[in-house]
């Protein structure tokens, strides 16, 4: 089995509902592991918001984002690219608390991801364009 989406949206935490229903796309058949698909959906929710919030701050609004998943047979990938600056996803999860320390209700996505996730990367792709990769096994 083989299935690749894509979408494209506006840097607006509003699209987030539209970037949900276009992942479920992916789910038919249905992932066998229930929690594995809530997994990749929160890892979508997640690297969704952080690009929004952090990658994108203070761009216009009309600033693309493009997602594409793909799913296969041994695992889900989703690919969010992005612009932005410059930034070191290994470094900071180094330096993050564990999840349990950090408080209050903001400042956790970047750890979730990381737990949830088996391969997670943020690499520089040209110029000011980035790429979120995150992969969970199924």
């Amino acid at each position: 089995m083989f299935k690749k989406i894509k979408l494209q949206v506006n840097t607006d935490l509003a699209a987030t509902l539209q970037v949900i229903s276009w992942f479920e796309q992916l789910n038919h058949p249905p992932v066998t592991d229930i929690k594995i698909w809530w997994q990749c959906q929160t890892l979508l929710q997640e690297g969704f918001t952080n690009i929004v919030e952090h990658a994108h701050r203070g761009l216009p609004q009309e600033t693309p984002i493009i997602l594409e998943a793909i799913r296969n047979s041994e695992a889900i990938e989703i690919y969010i690219w992005a612009f932005g600056i410059a930034f070191d996803l290994e470094q900071k999860l180094k330096e993050l608390p564990d999840i349990e320390e950090i408080e209050g209700e903001r400042g956790r996505g970047l750890k979730i991801m990381s737990l949830l996730a088996d391969e997670i990367s943020y690499k520089q792709i040209a110029g000011d364009r980035y790429c979120l990769y995150m992969k969970k096994n199924t």
